[in-house]
């Protein structure tokens, strides 16, 4: 590169990193607003104190037991539902592909319908603790991408092919809950529709340590595939010929996001449109660089599901309404317009 080059990258870097520490400075304030906001109001400076060890006893209890064990969950599955989106925008050149498309999210809903159908005597009670749900949602999810995996074949190396049929395992996926729902007891569909629609409410700190000692080993190896992305944007020829396997990269990113979503919507259920959402706003904040995008992804997503949750808490109170509704109703709108501008921008 250039001296000249060079020289002008700088503040532009300087620039990225500004708005990432914006991000991540609104990031925190969410975050705590989300613990202070509730049924009763605790103020930040009290939030702040029983993080740091002190406060007083019952706000002790509403701070660590009620409020942060949710918004901790929203923050960890809505970073790693975005980091999904994020790879798999970067991969296929695409700003509409997102996490669901892959078939994970619609995997992992037939397997808690399948566990409340298996597990639930004639009373419609379960018959072993709900605690087992998130397993058989990530088993669920797993068996989805393992599916879209083995069904691509060779063309697995192709990620319009890998999406198409991502789309029509998630098609299968969604019928086949959809009956199971209809032809299950009531506490069934009840269950299973709550769970679809993504909720942090039931979240606990025995959940959130599982998901978050997954997501961890998961984060770092996503960052280590990420070293990549700018020779993966080239044309297939041109990064190859500079030493990178396409069809291999491609195939380990495509089960990177997979794996990062299934995570997440195996504890918080089948939350839409982040995956879709945070990776473009990052993009328009930061631009394509790398590390700057990933984490300004990551810290989106957590914001937007700690914001819906934070929304329908305050809103409906004291109903709790799934967060997922909340990116649903945003989102589709936001996915339509993206759509029509591609569109246009098509001819």
């Amino acid at each position: 590169m250039s001296a000249p080059a060079l020289a002008l990258d700088v503040p532009a870097n300087r620039g990225r990193w500004a708005v990432v520490a914006i991000i991540a400075a609104l990031f925190v304030l969410l975050l705590l607003s989300g613990v202070g906001f509730g049924s009763t109001w605790i103020g930040l400076d009290h939030v702040a104190g029983v993080l740091l060890g002190g406060g007083e006893k019952m706000d002790r209890l509403v701070v660590l037991t009620l409020r942060l064990p949710r918004v901790v969950a929203a923050a960890l599955a809505g970073g790693a539902i975005a980091l999904a989106g994020y790879l798999l925008q970067r991969i296929t050149r695409n700003e509409l592909a997102s996490p669901g498309v892959l078939g994970v999210v619609d995997g992992a809903a037939l397997g808690v319908v399948l566990f409340l159908a298996i597990f639930s005597n004639e009373s419609n009670a379960l018959v072993i603790p709900v605690t087992w749900q998130p397993l058989a949602a990530g088993l669920g999810a797993l068996l989805a991408i393992t599916l879209v995996l083995t069904l691509a074949g060779r063309q697995a190396t192709s990620a319009v092919r890998l999406l198409l049929f991502g789309i029509a395992v998630a098609a299968v996926a969604k019928a086949l809950t959809t009956i199971f729902m209809l032809i299950g007891p009531i506490y069934q569909a009840s269950q299973a529709t709550r769970w679809l629609a993504g909720a942090v409410d039931t979240i606990n700190w025995g959940e959130i340590q599982i998901m978050a000692t997954v997501l961890g080993p998961l984060v770092l190896l996503t960052g280590l595939l990420a070293r990549h992305l700018p020779p993966a944007d080239l044309d297939d020829v041109s990064a190859r010929g500079i030493g990178l396997n396409v069809p291999l990269y491609r195939v380990l990113v495509f089960v990177a996001a997979a794996a990062l979503t299934a995570i997440a919507v195996s504890f918080v259920g089948g939350v839409g449109f982040i995956g879709l959402i945070a990776p473009h706003l990052a993009r328009l904040l930061v631009g394509r660089a790398r590390l700057a995008g990933m984490l300004a992804a990551a810290l989106l997503g957590g914001m937007m599901l700690m914001g819906a949750d934070l929304l329908v808490r305050v809103a409906f109170a004291p109903i709790e309404v799934p967060a997922g509704t909340v990116t649903a109703i945003v989102g589709a709108p936001y996915f339509l317009f993206l759509l029509m501008r591609k569109d246009q921008a098509n001819g």
